[in-house]
């Protein structure tokens, strides 16, 4: 039997090949639950739906209305919602004085805006209680953190405040609500393989000395999911320890692309 068993879940943010939408998805299928995968792309969508036999919608968690038919969607499909993991996320950074009122409306709309509507639909179609993530960001739960990501960590940090709030409010319910803080992760919201020492550069950060994957979080994501958590209003750090430091600073990242190959090793 799987720890999911019996289990509707929605995943949003599930098109993109390797991403942690996709990992999720996979892993909650594998352990009995029958998965709705949406996103903005629905060619590629609807091939993931078909490979692990689960549903898909289009949705623009930027859109309101869009937030709530996918609710309503899985409702009519399979009669209820026990699980929704919101994994959407994108890499906007630059230039803190010179960036743009256009890249952060983006970010405020996805990250903020479409986050707090996922929030909001999911409240209310979980009739019997259940089990909501957010994916975030190790970066939004401490200080010190990548330069030019001002906005990015921001809009972070603020959804993560209204977790802990709506977490609160709907405990009573039997919902659980909590976040995941990744860290450094291999998918594909780096939009090009980061190089090997930059790699090296960031899991030496870590205390687990490594690389984050998508199966970590999806790893987490399962327990959060399953009926055996008992935990509400909470990041749960599935970043390797990154938070325990601080991420590399631009001299340490340089270091490591002028030392990386040689003899003596970097630290």
């Amino acid at each position: 039997m799987g720890r999911l068993d019996g289990k509707v879940a929605i995943v949003i943010g599930a098109a993109g090949a390797g991403n942690m939408g996709q990992s999720i998805a996979r892993r909650f299928r594998d352990e009995g639950a029958d998965v709705v995968v949406t996103s903005r792309r629905g060619a590629e969508l609807d091939a993931f739906a078909r490979e692990i036999g689960g549903a898909s919608t289009v949705c623009d968690l930027t859109k309101k209305a869009d937030v709530f038919a996918l609710a309503e969607f899985t409702k009519q499909r399979f009669g209820k919602v026990d699980i929704a993991v919101n994994s959407t996320g994108i890499a906007v950074g630059g230039p803190f004085e010179a960036f743009s009122e256009e890249d952060l409306d983006r970010l405020i709309a996805l990250q903020f805006k479409g986050s707090f509507f996922f929030l909001q639909a999911m409240v209310g179609a979980m009739d019997k209680g259940g089990s909501i993530i957010q994916i975030s960001s190790a970066t939004a739960q401490r200080t010190g953190t990548v330069q030019g990501y001002e906005a990015y960590v921001g809009t972070k940090a603020g959804i993560d405040h209204v977790v802990r709030a709506v977490a609160n409010f709907y405990g009573r319910q039997n919902i659980r609500v909590n976040t995941i803080s990744a860290g450094h992760t291999d998918s594909p919201m780096q939009k090009v393989p980061l190089q090997d020492w930059r790699k090296a550069a960031y899991a030496d950060a870590t205390p687990l000395g490594r690389y984050g994957t998508c199966e970590d979080v999806a790893a987490a994501a399962v327990w959060l999911a399953s009926d055996e958590c008992f935990m509400t209003g909470e990041a749960l750090q599935v970043n390797g320890g990154l938070t325990l430091r601080r991420n590399p600073l631009p001299e340490d990242i340089a270091r490591y692309e002028r030392e990386w190959g040689k003899s003596i090793p970097v630290r």
